[in-house]
């Protein structure tokens, strides 16, 4: 069937899934941090300072964001202005910088400049406002835009014009109530908007807002089931749904109502149980979900993998279950990391694994944008507030200041070369002696893992896949230690990718480019055998991330009498980031041999 519903019958078996979101009421088991209290290095940190630099400064904003909303004569289109804005002001508020400064404050004004006394705040001609695509999605990013700008940095300003902007498309909905898009459906149509109105309904404490999603667009009720492929009016849009889903997962905290995590569950199982996940870990083909594990051309749309790991955080954030940080730093560390050039310019629609891959022609639209929107909450995503102490979800060299209960305050501070290394020193400064726990993510792709504090082994058995939680009291100066062994991962494929394996180490993902080898510039690669056993430990490889890793292995070429053949290729295969990278999976002589493994975060559900 061309067509894949998982609807009641789904819903039921999720119910009782180790997948399943499981209602905890509205209160969230664990709180991100103000990205003002985080400070990042190692490959995440440097991946948002050359957003910053090599990209959000180098824009022409004037030519190629603002004008058109000054102008107001297009008849359809998407800039991104408001993902801009919002990207911006998170980036503004974590790095403190003033040329980013600057540009948060010159966008947000001319913005506000550029808004019409009726609250029209877009660049299409009166004739076209509202009902010619994309101008409803434009305008429910711009509320969330100026509304990060009143969270973040208190400007009244801002929140005036979201909510003005916002009373514009309420004013004018009835207009068209049986509104019917072409070539598309009406939920693709307006993403972001729901999530963007109960944002802005939280912030303003007008409830309308909040009203207006209940009432006329029915969130509560939206139930679209997994559609495979891209096909009809383009129902199966994976970064629409997930929109989707985040905003019921905002109005669950408001109303804990257990058919609001319905889609959500869905989403989890078909990307885990269904083989919707692909190892790079993100999803989707043609921006749509897609299951035969393909991964040419269309692969990974940049907006799928950037709402996914936002879908990610807010599972965990909700849930509080390590699986979804596991899911996250795959996807952040190959998936997101490879649709941006290593000098942070250039962004990718399309990350494909099997396959050239090409950037993006320009600097606005949804991709790029929202590229950089996901850069710009990384910092969130590192540390969390959870029972009353400190939990770690992703290992980079970072530092953060939190506040914790009975007034404590904390610094911690991250040492690691994560993720070319599993060893990472946690160092602990409260402001007084005080007892709380801190919780470790330990991944699901280590075992053997070692923790001392102060450097003393602890005597509990670790678990792979669990927080480990340490309660103690903590003092001024005390030190974790842990130790994360990262063996290379030969991974069985799946379904397209049957019969051959991936190489991983640790979160990262490996792959072929075929200009670092000059007796592959002729070759099918899919036709080169790995020889599995010929794995070497990992070397030092700068040419995708400082600090970077490469991996040395024989394969046999196309037509080759293997295994009595003598193997005639080095490969040196780089991290999965890597700009020219063209292949990740690789056939090998017994596909069913023991020691390869199935991919973790698949194993989980089953």
């Amino acid at each position: 069937m061309m067509r894949v519903l998982f609807c009641l019958a789904t819903a039921f078996l999720l119910a009782s899934s180790p997948m399943a979101v499981s209602p905890v009421g509205a209160a969230d088991r664990m709180t991100a941090l103000d990205p003002r209290e985080v400070q990042v290095g190692g490959e995440i940190g440097r991946r948002i300072d050359i957003t910053i630099r090599n990209n959000l400064l180098k824009l022409d904003v004037d030519k190629d964001f603002l004008k058109p909303f000054v102008n107001k004569s297009a008849k359809e289109g998407f800039i991104g202005l408001g993902m801009l804005l919002d990207a911006t002001v998170r980036l503004a508020a974590y790095c403190r910088d003033p040329e980013v400064l600057a540009l948060k404050k010159r966008l947000v004004g001319q913005a506000i400049q550029a808004q019409e006394p009726d609250g029209y705040l877009g660049m299409l001609a009166p004739a076209s406002r509202m009902w010619e695509l994309w101008d409803i999605h434009e305008m429910g990013y711009l509320i969330y835009g100026l509304t990060s700008d009143y969270r973040f940095f208190g400007e009244t300003a801002s929140l005036a014009a979201a909510r003005k902007l916002a009373d514009y498309i309420l004013a004018h909905w009835s207009d068209k109530p049986d509104w019917q898009p072409q070539p598309i459906n009406v939920h693709m149509a307006v993403t972001g908007l729901e999530r963007a109105l109960l944002t802005l309904s939280d912030a303003s404490g007008e409830p309308k807002y909040r009203e207006f999603c209940i009432r006329e667009r029915k969130l509560p009720e939206w139930d679209l089931g997994i559609v495979v492929g891209r096909w009809g009016t383009v129902e199966g849009h994976a970064y629409a749904y997930m929109a989707h889903s985040l905003a019921q997962l905002r109005l669950y905290r408001m109303d804990p109502n257990d058919r609001l995590l319905v889609t959500t569950r869905r989403a989890m199982d078909f990307l885990t149980r269904h083989n919707g996940l692909v190892v790079t870990g993100t999803c989707g083909d043609h921006e749509c979900w897609h299951d035969s594990q393909a991964g040419t051309t269309n692969l990974g749309e940049t907006c799928t993998v950037a709402y996914l790991i936002r879908l990610l955080d807010d599972l965990l954030r909700l849930e509080g279950n390590p699986f979804y940080g596991d899911m996250m730093e795959r996807a952040i560390y190959n998936a997101l990391f490879a649709a941006q050039s290593p000098d942070g310019r250039r962004i990718r629609y399309y990350t494909p694994f099997d396959g050239p891959r090409k950037y993006f022609d320009g600097d606005t639209y949804c991709c790029p944008n929202n590229y950089r929107r996901i850069v710009s909450e990384l910092p969130t995503l590192i540390y969390y507030r959870a029972e009353g102490g400190l939990a770690v979800n992703l290992y980079t060299a970072s530092s953060a200041k939190v506040k914790l209960d009975q007034g404590i305050d904390l610094a911690v501070r991250q040492e690691t070369e994560y993720p070319s290394d599993g060893r990472v020193t946690l160092r602990l400064d409260p402001s007084r002696p005080a007892s709380f726990p801190v919780l470790l993510r330990i991944p699901r792709w280590s075992a053997g893992v070692k923790v001392a504090v102060n450097g003393e082994p602890l005597g509990e058995a670790i678990q792979s896949g669990r927080f480990l939680a340490i309660r103690r009291e903590w003092r001024s100066g005390d030190r974790v230690e842990i130790d994360m062994p990262m063996p290379w991962r030969l991974v069985r494929g799946r379904e397209a990718q049957s019969g051959r394996v991936a190489i991983l180490r640790g979160p990262l993902v490996f792959c072929l480019n075929r200009a670092r080898h000059q007796e592959l510039a002729n070759l099918d690669l899919r036709l080169l055998t790995l020889v599995p056993s010929s794995l070497e430990p990992p070397v030092r490889d700068d040419s995708v991330r400082p600090n970077g890793l490469a991996c040395k292995v024989r394969a046999w070429g196309p037509g080759a009498w293997y295994p009595h053949a003598k193997p005639s290729l080095q490969l040196v295969l780089t991290e999965y980031p890597d700009p020219s990278g063209e292949l990740v999976y690789f056939h090998v002589p017994n596909p069913r041999d023991e020691a390869f493994v199935a991919d973790e975060l698949i194993e989980n559900a089953k």
